[in-house]
């Protein structure tokens, strides 16, 4: 994990583009360059993952052009193959092909990566900047304007505080250039709907996830896990231990008294022969963490800020105690395959829209606090699930084979590994609580109860109503929120909203993100 910056104007200042991009360091400890492109400033801290050298550090440049990104570039051996025929590369970083490959094929080289990234370019040619970020904005990327009008761009929001008025996620799949943001891959919207049949799909289900972990084992540093002990984790576990040759390194987090996932982690370790470590957390633990925490992520959504507790206590005590850099997680399937609440769709349009509208916005939410919890901690996160060959083919399956009508929720992704030894098949059938409910009920409820003593019911009704977006409606999302403003003050529109069940939907008008709330949580994370 890297951060990046960059001032797009003349009327930058070294010393104030110093203490912004100083912010994120933690992001990128090993080196610090920042370069003047003549036009303006760019900036990269450097965490080295690929390429370990002197020679891996960026800005890359080429005949006075520039480039930083954050980025993991899967396959790049094969096109700097190609490009070393016209190109001389100096580093075994992924990332030194990107200039070669612009010269090439100019913006459209986007569409062509198969990447994790986010990265800002300056064109010495034409004297203009550009800016790109993935698909599904696994890599973060944001934006503004200063008082003259100059755009910046940086690796987190708050590296622009106080240099613009409003700040905002660049969009996923886009790039920037010219003044105007271009969609180059819209990756939830399905051109041609896929009608394989329920066997293919969940071999193909099978093959593409395998591929997608394999490809992201790929590193110069050490890379580790994190063990839920639910379905999506656990797999993406199994998977890299028959891939690996020595025993992967697993780690799994909970509260000292009524961790349901622990033993699940635990016996899924077991199963797989991992390396596996305990992390216990303390009620003093998660309410000593909770400014900080909010800070880190830049959001005020309940959901966020819950499930980042146990998530940044467990890479916290990954950076302390290990050498590990890369660490390999779960996200994203709950967005393709269903949630609890998905299980109320009304249909399989409505279903499919749903899973659409999530990774549209995925950036914001389970995206941002992966990325947050693990990089605030000088480690790199890795997706397998959001490997753009599989989140392309599971978002064009047939809508209505993805529904729970078969009595239990994921059962695509369930059934696409029956059989194959990766985990045990409690493990694979078992329900899943959501992670913030799973490292302890206590948690949520130590929480819900810290905000109830903060406000009484007349001070709450009167500091909701100052805020017109994203109106806070209990305690504890007030509370988020009066200390999201006081680190990024009013910057709320860098979340669309509370990431909810969809309230339109029977069974889903709810006041609490928790799936402990829905009629259907039945067994889950007991």
């Amino acid at each position: 994990m890297c951060s990046i910056m960059a001032y797009c104007g003349s009327t930058a200042t070294p010393e104030a583009f110093q203490k912004g991009f100083e912010r994120t360091i933690s992001r990128g400890p090993d080196d610090t360059r920042i370069v003047d492109t003549g036009k303006g400033l760019m900036g990269f801290h450097r965490l080295a993952i690929m390429g370990l050298t002197p020679a891996g550090m960026q800005p890359f440049s080429l005949d006075g052009s520039y480039i930083v990104c954050n980025g993991e570039i899967y396959g790049f051996e094969k096109w700097r193959a190609k490009l070393a025929e016209r190109y001389t590369f100096e580093s075994d970083s992924d990332c030194e092909i990107l200039l070669p490959l612009y010269r090439e094929y100019g913006t459209d080289m986007f569409a062509m990566l198969d990447a994790e990234f986010a990265c800002i370019l300056y064109d010495n040619r034409t004297q203009e900047y550009i800016a790109a970020r993935d698909p599904i904005g696994i890599r973060p990327l944001y934006y503004g304007y200063d008082k003259d009008g100059v755009i910046l761009f940086a690796s987190e929001a708050k590296n622009l505080v106080g240099f613009a008025e409003r700040i905002m996620p660049f969009p996923p799949g886009h790039y920037y250039k010219g003044g105007n943001f271009v969609c180059y891959s819209d990756i939830a919207h399905v051109d041609q709907v896929c009608t394989d049949d329920l066997e293919t799909v969940c071999r193909n289900i099978h093959d593409k996830l395998v591929a997608g972990v394999e490809k992201r084992l790929v590193s110069d540093a050490k890379v580790g896990f994190l063990l839920s002990g639910g379905l999506d984790s656990s797999l993406v576990c199994a998977i890299a231990a028959k891939k690996s040759k020595t025993p992967i390194k697993t780690f799994a987090i909970g509260m000292s008294g009524d961790a349901i996932d622990l033993k699940y982690a635990k016996q899924a370790a077991d199963y797989i022969g991992s390396d596996h470590t305990e992390v216990i957390m303390t009620k003093e633990e998660v309410l000593a963490s909770l400014r900080t925490v909010i800070e880190l992520l830049g959001t005020f959504d309940i959901t966020t800020i819950r499930a980042s507790m146990g998530m940044y206590l467990v890479c916290k005590a990954i950076h302390e105690t290990t050498d590990i850099r890369v660490l390999l997680t779960g996200e994203i399937s709950d967005e393709l395959f269903g949630y609890k609440y998905t299980d109320f769709a009304p249909d399989a349009e409505a279903f499919q829209k749903e899973a659409e509208k999530r990774i549209r916005e995925l950036h914001m939410y389970d995206v941002l606090r992966a990325d947050r919890c693990i990089s605030v901690n000088s480690l790199e996160a890795r997706v397998p699930f959001g490997d753009l060959d599989f989140v392309k083919y599971v978002m064009a399956v047939e809508p209505e084979l993805k529904r729970n009508t078969y009595g239990k929720g994921k059962y695509l992704l369930r059934h696409a590994f029956e059989g194959g030894e990766y985990l045990p098949e409690e493990l694979l059938w078992r329900e899943k609580a959501a992670f913030s409910d799973a490292v302890g009920h206590s948690m949520v409820d130590y929480l819900k109860e810290y905000a109830q003593a903060f406000y009484t019911d007349e001070e709450f009704e009167e500091k909701c109503k100052k805020y017109t977006h994203a109106r806070p409606f209990t305690k504890e999302s007030l509370l988020y929120r009066e200390i999201f403003e006081e680190y990024y003050p009013g910057q709320a529109e860098m979340i669309a909203d509370f990431w909810m069940p969809n309230k339109e939907w029977e069974g889903c008008n709810v006041d609490d993100p928790s799936a402990r709330v829905l009629a259907n949580y039945g067994d889950s994370g007991k």
